[in-house]
């Protein structure tokens, strides 16, 4: 009988790591069965799995109030008792009362996911709180799976987490599929299209690409935003304040991002806080130059060539206003950057690295948690 995967979201929702596992499913298939937990009962990433990926949702209802952490670890404790997973893989922050669980009562090996944080530490302060419960929660039978080299710093010098258990796997894309679906791509009578494709959170920043974007009134030039969230309101209100409601768009909601890249000349990525963007990578697989903050490992994934002349400071909107108007005027330099971006994103972030590599780490896990696993009636009893 294929694995049994235990999987733990704070949301279901379309995310970055919500779509990394949806490619693992897509990609594993059968080798692997898969429980879904999404904490806020959002499921809507589901759509997206492949007919033989075997696939259960499971309800789980957190407990709020005073009595939450000690009602919590004990439905966690039948829970994981009941699923007896052969690997339990929790996401983020929302999903760390799991990992505190599984780590004092070892029902089974786990890996657990670090992806960025949230506008609350966009600033690169950590809470105090946040640390501390990572230290705790984080290590025995349970690894730690980054995506980026900053998180792994981070989980080091930060968090204490031994070198031997953290684990930096870059997020992989289908290039091919980006590549394609940009290949008619030519120059337009009507200017050029700068483009960002993001969820609209305050971490994004959104107003900062507004505001840069706004300088560039003498140019031919418009902006698209692809993407919905709470920020759209203010958004709209700033692109009407600035007088550009006819040079900007809001693309809304978008299920299939290749097409949008595809009629996109730059891609502008304004962040106050990332990791390994996805959205970056697709942009570059579809050949396109980039205009972003650093933050993360965005200045280590663009082509070595051109990131002087990609990347700027978060708070540097002139730098980044006077790189996208370097790039608006120069359609021979924007091919030219695409073209890096394109072949860069092919040699080291394909999705079949990422596939192989966590396969590797999954059975590795699994194989360990077989010799060390709970008895049955330890757990029952701990439950």
């Amino acid at each position: 009988m294929a694995p049994h995967l235990l999987h733990v979201f704070s949301t279901f929702k379309l995310g970055g790591p919500q779509r990394r596992f949806v490619q693992l499913a897509n990609a594993f298939g059968p080798s692997y069965r898969h429980s879904i937990i999404a904490l806020d009962g959002q499921t809507q990433a589901s759509s997206l799995l492949s007919s033989d990926v075997e696939a259960q949702f499971l309800t789980f209802q957190p407990v709020k109030g005073r009595l939450r952490p000690v009602a919590n670890l004990r439905a966690i404790w039948r829970l994981l008792s009941e699923q007896s997973p052969d690997l339990l893989l929790t996401y983020n922050w929302g999903a760390m009362e799991w990992t505190l669980a599984n780590r004092f009562w070892g029902f089974a090996p786990e890996l657990h996911f670090e992806d960025g944080f949230g506008p609350e530490e966009a600033d690169g302060r950590q809470l105090a709180r946040r640390v501390w419960t990572r230290r705790l929660a984080i290590g025995g039978r349970s690894g730690l799976i980054v995506p980026s080299r900053n998180l792994a710093t981070i989980a080091g010098e930060t968090w204490r987490i031994a070198v031997e258990n953290t684990h930096f796997v870059p997020n992989g894309i289908e290039v091919e599929r980006f590549a394609g679906a940009a290949a008619g791509r030519c120059a337009k009578d009507d200017g050029v299209v700068v483009g960002t494709v993001c969820a609209l959170r305050p971490e994004k920043n959104l107003g900062r690409l507004i505001r840069c974007f706004s300088q560039l009134r003498d140019l031919p030039v418009t902006l698209q935003i692809a993407g919905d969230g709470p920020e759209r309101l203010p958004l709209e209100w700033l692109v009407r304040e600035l007088g550009l409601a006819d040079r900007v768009q809001f693309l809304g909601h978008i299920d299939d991002a290749a097409p949008v890249y595809a009629g996109f000349d730059i891609f502008a990525l304004s962040s106050d806080t990332e990791q390994m963007p996805y959205s970056v990578l697709e942009a570059m697989a579809a050949g396109l130059p980039i205009v972003a903050t650093d933050v993360g490992d965005v200045h280590t994934m663009l082509s070595p060539d051109y990131k002087s002349s990609s990347v700027v400071p978060v708070k540097d909107e002139d730098g980044f206003t006077e790189k996208l108007r370097q790039l608006v005027r120069s359609p021979s330099g924007r091919q030219a950057v695409g073209a890096a971006n394109q072949q860069f994103v092919r040699q080291h972030y394909s999705l079949e690295r990422m596939v192989d590599c966590y396969n590797r780490l999954f059975q590795r896990a699994i194989n360990r948690g077989k010799h060390n696993r709970l008895p049955a009636a330890m757990a029952q009893t701990a439950a």
